[in-house]
């Protein structure tokens, strides 16, 4: 039975930085993962911004072997429509008796100081095992780990297609521009881990068409792909992956 005082929820995208994150967490067993929480948009049953089918979601958890929760929010959604579900969601889980919640963030800054400002005012511990890493070095902490993952998403302004749909190795990493931060925590890249030490055994997948889409700006920080000098709308390739 899980000491409640350690009991954990984590914030799952079903990326590289979550895996990782999660690695560190279950190694650390300062606190247990109970559960893996993550965000979906409804419309189309896939992943907020990743675009990874749900169904390959839960077998990454079914792997894992944590049970996952889905939020299901709106295509369009405000920001205080946003914070309204997000925080129904953190109070119903603290009732569940969950104490603590843990997110793969790396160095948004803002993006941390909202999770914050939401969560911490509850009684919630906040844990970013991540933070303040260097990002190339994560990257290359998580391949020698024998992590695998492949590029789900990425936004067409800084890299081109032919990024989707790529294993990340240590060529993709030399093959990144400077520009891009090699773990894409500015959100130029998403990607979808299917194999490592958190897995019991691999998910399997086919690699299905690449589709071009443009939105306007994120209108919540979870989708984290957002800057002050943003145009008012954002061009992504994505690489469908079919369970």
């Amino acid at each position: 039975m899980t000491n409640t005082s350690r009991k954990a929820y984590f914030n799952w995208s079903g990326g590289k930085d979550s895996a990782l994150a999660l690695y560190h967490v279950i190694q650390n067993k300062t606190i247990e993962v109970d559960l893996l929480l993550t965000t979906i948009n409804a419309s189309i049953n896939r992943i907020s911004m990743h675009g990874v089918r749900v169904e390959l979601v839960c077998k990454q958890a079914e792997s894992i072997g944590i049970p996952l929760r889905e939020i299901r929010l709106a295509e369009s959604i405000s920001m205080s429509e946003y914070d309204a579900v997000m925080n129904k969601s953190a109070t119903t889980l603290i009732n569940e008796d969950f104490r603590h919640a843990i997110f793969g963030d790396i160095f948004l800054e803002d993006l941390k100081k909202y999770r914050e400002q939401q969560l911490a005012p509850l009684g919630l511990q906040l844990h970013f095992p991540l933070w303040k890493r260097n990002t190339k070095e994560l990257l290359y902490e998580f391949i020698d780990l024998g992590f695998k993952t492949i590029v789900v998403c990425v936004k067409s302004s800084l890299l081109d297609k032919s990024f989707a749909g790529r294993i990340i190795d240590k060529e993709f990493i030399t093959d990144l521009p400077t520009t891009v931060d090699p773990c894409g925590e500015n959100g130029e890249f998403h990607t979808f881990v299917f194999d490592g030490p958190i897995f019991k055994v691999p998910v399997n997948f086919s690699i299905g068409e690449k589709v071009y889409r443009e939105y306007p700006v994120p209108k919540n920080k979870e989708d984290n792909c957002f800057s002050p000098n943003q145009d008012s709308q954002m061009g992504f390739w994505y690489c469908d992956l079919i369970p």
